[in-house]
């Protein structure tokens, strides 16, 4: 018989784990099936099938209760972003626990709900629920939510299908009920290397990108300015934002560069339509596409998507919002303008709510940490929803 872990336990064995998105979850993924093996429960994988990786990773579900549709889905990611470049204070892959917080890289986002996820699941199994509860862990949901779509499918293929998704992205605790959706696209300006002492015959891809780039900060400022929406005011900020996060090109300071390739994200209010902003920023594309071409005729600018992040809809009613707040007491209005694999299950036809331990303000950062308080008060909501699947 396999040793039961707690919560604690579970989270640190998880964060020992390096699964940046770069590289592979399957170490972690193997260790979460041997152990939920050994405790009776038989768990599923899906593979990233995408053309052309090198890098191998998987999802795992699992399902225990009754072979029935109607039960619990407790979701989360298990990738986290990289810790290079950062000050780190403590060993970001050892969970220190120092004033009060459990420092790690996933302690917050989200490897903390994960072990939460597991524990309840064998807990689950062990006390022998009359409502079901299953377990998603996915792959890739830092770089865009692209791992929980195809995962989701499968979960549909294989399991009895849930009611209710509880997707455990840091909301100290509370009930999030609506996100932001997320929509990216690479952009790779070709432009035309010439000394730059005569640039004006050339074309500085950099300088051209830096068009576009001034155009998400027009955006950014007039939709800043203008009055949100009633579904917008909610957020923070209450409006659609363009974002360029990373950016490379050029070959030597004294040469027009060749290529520029950025990002331009975008997060979506719900009510607005994300094909509209698509439809504006390649408007802009050509325009600056066509004063490259004026110089010279090859140039180009390349426009292809990255990801597609569904924005999480507030529910009428939702059976998901109303389990986590009649557990939690939480009956506030919160929306968070991050985007999560919650917008995506409710696609599939499953009520969604965000509900996780930590604050988002510590996801992503150095000396990333989860307060102990909160982490309990993560424990604390999952015995009071065993205790309402039994």
């Amino acid at each position: 018989m396999t040793q039961t872990l707690s919560p604690l336990e579970l989270m640190s064995k998880l964060i020992s784990f390096p699964t940046v998105s770069c590289d592979s979850n399957l170490p972690l993924i193997d260790w979460v099936e041997a152990y939920l093996n050994g405790h009776g429960i038989t768990c599923h994988r899906f593979y990233d099938d995408k053309d052309g990786r090198l890098v191998e990773k998987a999802a795992l579900f699992a399902h225990v209760g009754p072979e029935v549709e109607g039960g619990i889905v407790l979701s989360g990611h298990t990738d986290v972003v990289p810790v290079e470049g950062q000050p780190w204070d403590t060993d970001p892959w050892t969970v220190t626990e120092k004033d009060g917080k459990y420092f790690g890289r996933g302690t917050c986002d989200m490897k903390g709900f994960d072990g939460l996820a597991i524990w309840a699941l064998v807990e689950a199994h062990k006390r022998g629920v009359k409502r079901p509860l299953q377990i998603a862990l996915s792959f890739d949901e830092e770089v865009g939510c692209t791992g929980a779509p195809p995962m989701i499918e499968r979960i549909l293929q294989t399991l009895p299908k849930a009611s209710t998704v509880i997707v455990g992205e840091p909301s100290m605790m509370q009930a999030v009920t609506g996100h932001k959706g997320g929509r990216g696209y690479l952009t790779h300006i070709k432009g035309f290397e010439v000394h730059s002492s005569i640039l004006h015959t050339g074309v500085n891809a950099i300088m051209y990108g830096a068009k576009l780039i001034e155009w998400a900060n027009d955006v950014n400022t007039a939709n800043l300015a203008a009055t949100p929406s009633d579904i917008a005011a909610p957020f923070f900020p209450p409006c659609t934002t363009a974002h360029v996060g990373m950016i490379t090109g050029g070959t030597a300071h004294n040469i027009t560069a060749k290529d520029c390739i950025f990002g331009m994200d975008f997060r979506v209010v719900p009510g607005e339509d994300p094909l509209m902003w698509r439809d504006r920023y390649i408007e802009k594309v050509r325009e600056v596409e066509a004063m490259m071409q004026a110089v010279v005729p090859e140039t180009r600018i390349e426009i292809s998507e990255k990801f597609n992040v569904p924005p999480l809809v507030p529910e009428d009613g939702g059976e998901a919002e109303t389990l986590v707040r009649q557990i939690t007491g939480d009956n506030a209005s919160h929306k968070v303008s991050y985007g999560t694999e919650a917008g995506q299950f409710q696609q599939r036809g499953y009520s969604a709510v965000i509900c996780g331990p930590g604050d988002i303000a510590q996801a992503h950062q150095p000396n990333e940490f989860c307060t102990v308080a909160q982490f309990n008060a993560g424990h604390a909501f999952m015995e009071k929803l065993l205790e309402r699947l039994a």
